[in-house]
């Protein structure tokens, strides 16, 4: 494939198809940063708001570095795998520490920093600083695969080296900020992963899977794997019109994200013996009803949550809990910024409250 006739096309298409985002306004780094990292794994329609409030709350690198990780991490809650919010604030303090305040410019020291790979690299050189640097993320893989009708698994180190040689071939020498953008907007847009826009197609004449009539069936999709469910006993504990709430460590999963006190099943266990076994490591007792059960799926396993309050009656220094805890009004439950499993908890919870309230005022209104 000659590389130039390919990127005129695509940037011929972008000049009038380009998508209108908040971060393609500037050639700032800490915004395209900032940015890039949000959009790893999430996509955009999620990511502008919470980019919209970082700017707020953190204008500057610097402003973000001399932030509480925990603070970062709230601000974060909702947009998921974590780890990013974590690796966030430890590059930003790395920028001010290192490099003085200022964003480095090579692939090199890019690299180094925490949670910058090699194609979140290529970006924010292109991006930010017109450096000719390919970008290999989800949808330039895909694009790629179908270009070159790549039909093994691309997750394989051979497929990684000869897409990343692919990638590198197309990149142009200059316009790399526009070329960036435009093959980014194209997987995003028009090369989508189960129903292909063909027919829209700006490169579509270059593309040998549409050659060969291939197009749905690339990328391969490797073999779904059986995902585990983990069942689990979470407890609703109130005393004095307060829930207690925890915060989780700040490292490993969902880390610095707050949560309702639970625990895993244990084989043989059931969730009875789990409720008696948290209340009695807690020093409580109290009345137990059950709320009910949710489910929620993370990238690799599942949980099942069986959820039950408990009016705590007795609780010696119940006012202060542990390290990390805190009791807080019920009403002020739905501002923190519990995990998503958690979120179900607390919606379940406010659902079942809300029917007690009503059924408490209609017989209310009969007396």
């Amino acid at each position: 494939m000659e590389p130039g006739a390919f990127g005129e096309a695509l940037l011929a298409w972008y000049g009038d198809q380009g998508r209108e985002l908040p971060w393609r306004q500037t050639r700032d780094p800490y915004r395209i940063w900032l940015s890039e990292i949000m959009l790893q794994q999430t996509g955009v329609t999620a990511v502008i708001p919470y980019y919209q409030r970082f700017l707020e709350r953190y204008p500057t690198v610097a402003a973000l570095a001399a932030a509480p990780i925990e603070e970062v991490v709230d601000l974060w809650a909702g947009l998921g795998y974590y780890s990013r919010a974590r690796n966030l604030h430890a590059t930003a303090r790395q920028i001010v520490a290192r490099f003085h305040g200022h964003f480095p410019a090579t692939l090199e020291e890019l690299q180094s920093l925490p949670g910058v790979g090699r194609s979140t690299a290529g970006a924010i050189a292109a991006l930010a600083f017109e450096k000719r640097a390919p970008i290999l993320d989800g949808n330039v893989r895909r694009i790629l695969c179908r270009l070159f009708a790549w039909q093994e698994d691309p997750a394989t180190a051979v497929a990684q080296r000869q897409l990343w040689e692919w990638a590198d071939h197309l990149t142009p020498a200059t316009r790399v900020h526009d070329y960036t953008q435009a093959i980014m907007d194209l997987g995003a847009t028009v090369c989508l992963p189960r129903n292909p826009r063909c027919s829209d197609c700006p490169v579509g004449r270059f593309c040998l899977a549409q050659t060969l009539g291939l197009e749905k069936s690339l990328p391969r999709r490797r073999p779904t794997k059986a995902v585990p469910t983990e069942a689990q006993v979470v407890l609703i504990l109130a005393w004095g019109g307060r829930i207690l709430v925890r915060r989780r460590p700040l490292h490993g999963l969902l880390g610095g994200l707050w949560e309702f006190p639970g625990r895993a099943l244990v084989h043989g266990q059931s969730s009875a013996q789990a409720v008696a076994a948290e209340l009695l490591e807690r020093g409580l007792s109290g009345r137990v009803q059950p709320v009910g059960t949710i489910r929620h799926a993370y990238s690799h396993f599942r949980v099942q949550i069986e959820i039950f309050k408990v009016q705590v009656e007795k609780f010696e220094g119940v006012a202060e809990g542990g390290d990390g805890e805190q009791w807080l009004p019920e009403q002020a439950l739905p501002e923190m910024p519990l995990h998503g499993a958690h979120k179900k908890v607390l919606g379940l919870l406010l659902k079942k409250s809300d029917r007690s309230s009503r059924k408490e005022t209609t017989i209310a209104s009969q007396d």
